[in-house]
């Protein structure tokens, strides 16, 4: 290794925008209505401030629009990938297949929040925006204030701070947590390993998002890189 400063294991995280997003997501404010209301008929379940649909969206949704929503949710997680390993992966580059194993979406309102987790069985994760509130009546919620509805995120050093001596030597670790504020239109992409959470939230509307896992393997041959620098 080379003399100097090297910055180890860095956390990678795509932020990418929808196209056209206002009328995709009314749409997909309609779809999910339908949806929600029919799983919640189907298990007998009240409407309630938290809502969380089974993750068949893939399976369950056939409009034109939507695929056109995959496409980007695909292109923007192949765009996120390719540059969180560019220094991993051979020059020559990788043919990718992206696989989406689930999606599905969430509803959130009167304070429901989603603690802190991280997703299992993939090497991926996203969340798209469909609706909040616009951000300065979001922000101005008298309890919530500007953290009402965001999503946090944790640093890897997260869990060993708290008996940790903190003095100008490790400042590079603060803040342990980045909030990343919530718009319509607005695709993350994360490593399925990073803990993150939703905050409560209140507003007029209501807090709508989609999640999704997703794996990344070369099209055709191996996934093991060894195979590529031999070769």
């Amino acid at each position: 290794m080379d003399t100097g400063l090297h910055a180890l294991w860095p956390t990678p995280l795509g932020v990418h925008r929808l196209a056209d997003a206002e009328s995709m997501n009314a749409l997909l404010v309609r779809v999910f209505g339908v949806l929600r209301a029919t799983q919640q008929h189907a298990r007998g379940q009240a409407p309630g401030a938290f809502f969380a649909s089974d993750d068949d969206l893939l399976q369950r949704i056939k409009l034109q629009e939507w695929q056109g929503f995959l496409r980007f949710v695909v292109n923007s997680l192949r765009d996120t990938v390719k540059a969180a390993n560019a220094g991993a992966w051979p020059a020559s580059g990788i043919e990718l297949k992206v696989s989406i194993a689930g999606m599905w979406f969430q509803v959130s309102q009167r304070g429901a929040f989603h603690d802190m987790h991280t997703h299992g069985n993939c090497s991926w994760s996203g969340v798209y925006c469909v609706q909040i509130d616009p951000p300065e009546q979001r922000a101005a919620h008298p309890v919530y204030g500007a953290g009402n509805g965001v999503t946090r995120f944790y640093g890897p050093s997260f869990g060993h701070l708290a008996g940790a001596h903190v003095d100008l030597g490790n400042a590079y670790l603060q803040p342990p947590h980045v909030d990343i504020h919530p718009l319509p239109g607005q695709l993350l992409l994360f490593p399925s390993w990073l803990a993150h959470q939703a905050l409560p939230y209140d507003g007029s509307a209501e807090r709508v998002i989609i999640s999704f896992n997703a794996s990344v393997h070369a099209a055709s041959g191996t996934d093991r890189l060894h195979a590529y620098s031999a070769g």
